[in-house]
């Protein structure tokens, strides 16, 4: 298992999450480092079809090259009137290394296009489709075998105009009802709550058997 002290990292260059890594792992007392912070990882082709079959080529991958028990998470917006897309796509759905505000640019055009047509029925006011963010994590501790697999999942809605200046990705039009709020208006603490990550990484820590 991993010792409290001992150094965990989580297979993202992404601030953001490693962040959100860092808040929720707090129990864990370990160290958590990201990529950004451990050299010899090379970029790890995402070829899986699912998140569960990424989050394990990642974590499995930079597990034994680094020598470190390493977490990773794949994770993604599936939007119901795009029939499951971005998915597993999301964070190169306008092309690889594609910043932030051109997935989103590119989701929202595509969404828009197919309001326009009359195949999406009306989910409200502002909204333009139902949709949900998964994430899947997966903990592979190399030379002991260890592997835990979970995943985590929220309902929402795509607003039509970005809403908020926090989290990253596709928070400003995810559209949370039971805040009245998108999921880049409310604060570390309520996200970590309610998100597809921080309910996959609270049932990591169940497995594992640590109070989150």
């Amino acid at each position: 298992m991993i010792a409290p002290g001992g150094t965990l990292v989580v297979a993202t260059r992404n601030r953001g999450k490693t962040k959100e890594f860092r808040e929720a792992l707090a129990a864990l007392g370990v160290v958590v480092r990201d990529l950004n912070e451990t050299e010899g990882v090379p970029p790890i082709e995402e070829t899986g079809e699912t998140f569960a079959e990424n989050a394990l080529l990642k974590a499995q991958s930079a597990a034994e090259i680094l020598g470190l028990p390493v977490l990773a998470d794949d994770s993604g917006l599936c939007v119901d009137a795009l029939g499951g897309a971005p998915g597993v796509y999301s964070a190169r759905y306008a092309g690889e290394g594609a910043p932030d505000a051109d997935n989103n640019a590119k989701l929202i055009r595509e969404l828009r296009a197919v309001t326009e047509s009359e195949s999406l029925r009306d989910v409200g006011p502002g909204l333009l489709s139902s949709a949900k963010f998964v994430c899947s994590l997966a903990l592979f501790v190399p030379g002991s075998g260890l592997h835990l697999a979970v995943e985590g999942a929220v309902d929402g809605f795509i607003l039509n105009e970005r809403r908020g200046d926090a989290g990253f990705g596709y928070d400003p039009y995810f559209w949370l009802p039971e805040f009245g709020k998108s999921m880049a208006e409310i604060t570390v603490e309520q996200k970590n709550a309610i998100s597809h990550r921080g309910r996959a990484l609270r049932e990591l820590l169940d497995k594992l058997r640590i109070e989150p």
